[in-house]
């Protein structure tokens, strides 16, 4: 990531691409990269900064450990940045690869100082200095070449070794239009009417809703969970008495994925009430659509459990689009039990009876269409590989596990079979022990009065 906007020929960067992961076997990148990290480190190269990164898929969404400081004073800012620095360092957090900040404060510049009245003497703006010096060194378009295919742009602009040396710089004759001689074209060279300073300043100033931010930002060893480094650094800077005006607060990855998960939950409120209604509608009862979102919340629980027992690290994004798909498929399985045992006891069973009828009859189309869902899971929660062009062509399909689809899909794979194979099993129990329960209460507390008719 490269924090300035103009050109940074001191920078380097160097990207190595590992081969697929059905050729490296069990060798993994993260050992690689740690193996890489230390080596690297251990030189000690004078006026170099090395930094090893791993490469980051999908939409920017900065560090995985970023604390934002938000202010108007620089000198505040730089003020709280250093004690925020200072505080995680002693604080022997480990997992922290190693914190940056954003804010550049040595970045040389060359200030052209405009004398105001010699300028105004010679009926010259600061805006004109300005563009005369920009179009120098950047050059401005005064037409285009065209040939049969292409369109250029042709840029004016200085010759490069005049560029190079502030002195020809200085020379530059300034040719302005002198309206108080009647619109006469003149030329003023440019260091009759300015001078220059060396001095350092920003490399750039940030801004985030409207206020200047100084980010520190570092990347997580392999091995460590980034959400609890920032929930110890979350309880570090409590401790700091910070001043009015000014906040301290977890942005990058954190900030974002705090988003996903307020939309995700929105979008999964959404489609569960969404259910609802079709299920009130569909059975005429608001018990028995209650009793069916029962499995929605055995479908978390097993999920949770899942993640628990393998030592797997959910994923707000992916895990939480696999428990808004598990909401839509995991209902048929009790919408099957409920819908099955009414129409039993339309038949005349009785309330016992009906529900082990119905168990018994729907076991297996439920454990059927699970089975399916889960084994049809199983080769994207793996990452199963096999190649048919070799495999009709040499009769050796290549079959290997753990391929690079299973890093992006297998945890959405694995959120849906843990939460389908869970709520599947309890369902075939919970289910029709809360349909009893409710059908006695309601015969028990709500029973039907009978209706009589005139012959």
């Amino acid at each position: 990531m490269n924090p300035d906007r103009a050109a940074t020929p001191h920078k380097s960067k160097i990207t190595i691409a590992f081969v697929k992961k059905t050729l490296r076997g069990d060798l993994s990148t993260a050992v690689l990269i740690d193996k890489v990290r230390k080596e690297l480190k251990a030189l000690k190269l004078p006026g170099s900064e090395l930094s090893i990164e791993r490469e980051s898929n999908g939409p920017p969404t900065g560090k995985p450990i970023s604390v934002e400081i938000a202010g108007d004073d620089f000198a505040t800012l730089q003020r709280l940045e250093k004690e925020v620095k200072t505080r995680i360092q002693k604080s022997g957090i480990q997992g922290i690869d190693e914190l940056k900040s954003d804010l550049v404060t040595n970045k040389p510049e060359i200030i052209v100082d405009v004398d105001k009245v010699k300028a105004q003497r010679e009926g010259i703006s600061s805006a004109q200095v300005a563009m005369a010096i920009r179009t120098a060194l950047f050059g401005s378009e005064i037409s285009k070449f065209r040939d049969d295919k292409e369109e250029y742009p042709i840029q004016l602009r200085i010759k490069a070794q005049d560029r190079n040396q502030i002195e020809k710089l200085l020379s530059l004759n300034i040719t302005y239009r002198d309206m108080a001689m009647g619109g006469v074209l003149r030329q003023v060279p440019l260091n009759s009417i300015a001078s220059i300073s060396y001095s350092t300043t920003f490399s750039q100033i940030n801004r985030k809703n409207q206020q200047r931010v100084v980010t520190l930002g570092s990347d997580v060893v392999t091995g460590y969970n980034a959400n609890e480094i920032v929930a110890q650094i979350e309880e570090l800077v409590k401790e700091i008495d910070i001043p009015n005006g000014y906040t301290v607060k977890m942005g990058g990855e954190q900030e974002s994925q705090a988003e996903t998960g307020s939309f995700l939950g929105g979008a999964l409120g959404s489609a569960v009430l969404l259910i609802f209604l079709i299920l009130t509608i569909q059975f005429n009862s608001i018990s028995k659509p209650i009793i069916i979102f029962g499995t929605i919340l055995l479908s978390f629980i097993g999920v949770l459990l899942g993640f628990m027992a393998f030592g797997m690290t959910f994923s707000v994004i992916m895990s939480g689009v696999g428990i808004i798909a598990l909401a839509g498929i995991v209902v048929k399985n009790g919408i099957l039990l409920i819908e099955f045992t009414d129409e039993l006891r339309q038949r005349g069973y009785d309330l016992k009876e009906a529900i082990v009828e119905a168990g018994s009859v729907r076991l297996t189309p439920v454990l059927l269409t699970a089975s399916a869902a889960i084994l049809g899971l199983v080769p994207l929660a793996v990452g199963l590989s096999i190649d048919f062009v070799a495999m009709f062509s040499e009769f050796n399909p290549h079959i290997a596990f753990g391929g690079d689809s299973a890093v992006f899909w297998g945890i959405l794979a694995w959120t849906i079979i843990f939460g389908l194979g869970f709520s599947t099993v309890l369902t075939l129990i919970i289910v029709p022990c809360m349909y009893y329960i409710s059908e006695r209460i309601k015969q028990k507390y709500f029973p039907k009065k009978a209706i009589y008719v005139k012959a």
